[in-house]
């Protein structure tokens, strides 16, 4: 991987030099309560993950899956705001070493000001941020904006893109390349597509940038199956929906059954 790199792209990169393969949960900013992403982003760096992913609400859904449009869905009816998140995340920047990347809609970026949102969102302590409804050529200038503030970028790949643009997409992250499992929405699934591999080993001839696979992972299983094909495995609808069923208990029972699952991904409980 060329240069230094930011936070994300190093975490990945030791990573792979240990031969090993990253863990990413997803957990939907706000949901069930703003103190909960604090704590579980606590507790997910403790539990060993390399990156947390930071899905900020959107109303109209991307690619998610029901879990996760009902999580989205939630706090966005408790109203929660971009600085509501951004001061959650300061909060636990200087507690924990672990990388931090937003999930964004475009449309939330373009309105709330793409020169205002790189610097907020970086003075708030993320280092990266995914861009899933911004493909290039139009990243272009976007990503610029972000990198230029000191965030990395990761952009999506399906396994339906063409090799041109997978090169594109590859050029314009900085931090990973976030590989989709399938074309369609988010989800867990008992099996990973038989392709995958072959998609893998295809983009890795395109490109020496970090590959995370994202939906459907939720297995520790699913995880060792993609170790050696790719650099992380990104677990989201299955980590919300843990902290749904541990809400009832407080931010502190739901960070608490998050680190578990995480520790689970890793290998490190029985």
């Amino acid at each position: 991987m060329s240069g230094d790199g930011g936070r994300v792209s190093k975490a990945f990169a030791s990573v792979r030099r240990a031969g090993g393969i990253g863990v990413m949960p997803f957990i939907a900013a706000g949901y069930p309560s703003i103190e909960s992403t604090a704590a579980t982003i606590r507790a997910i760096d403790a539990a060993g993950a390399t990156c947390v992913e930071i899905g900020i609400p959107y109303s109209d859904p991307l690619a998610d899956g029901p879990v996760i449009q009902e999580a989205f869905a939630d706090a966005l009816a408790r109203r929660i705001k971009l600085s509501d998140i951004f001061a959650a995340v300061g909060s636990v920047r200087d507690e924990v070493g672990i990388a931090l990347v937003a999930m964004v809609s475009y449309s939330v970026v373009f309105r709330y000001g793409v020169q205002r949102f790189a610097a907020d969102a970086k003075a708030a302590g993320f280092d990266g941020l995914i861009l899933p409804d911004l493909p290039p050529p139009e990243a272009q200038q976007v990503c610029g904006v972000m990198n230029a503030a000191g965030l990395e970028t990761c952009l999506l790949v399906a396994p339906t893109t063409s090799a041109q643009r997978r090169q594109e997409i590859a050029r314009l992250s900085s931090g990973f390349i976030y590989y989709l499992s399938v074309a369609g929405v988010t989800g867990e699934r008992t099996d990973l597509p038989a392709d995958l591999v072959s998609g893998l080993a295809g983009m890795r001839k395109l490109t020496d940038r970090p590959i995370c696979v994202g939906f459907g992972i939720s297995t520790p299983q699913h995880v060792g199956q993609l170790k050696g094909h790719a650099d992380g495995a990104i677990i989201g609808s299955a980590v919300v929906r843990r902290m749904k069923a541990a809400a009832g208990g407080g931010a502190d029972a739901i960070a608490e059954s998050v680190g578990t699952y995480c520790r689970e991904l890793l290998g490190l409980t029985r």
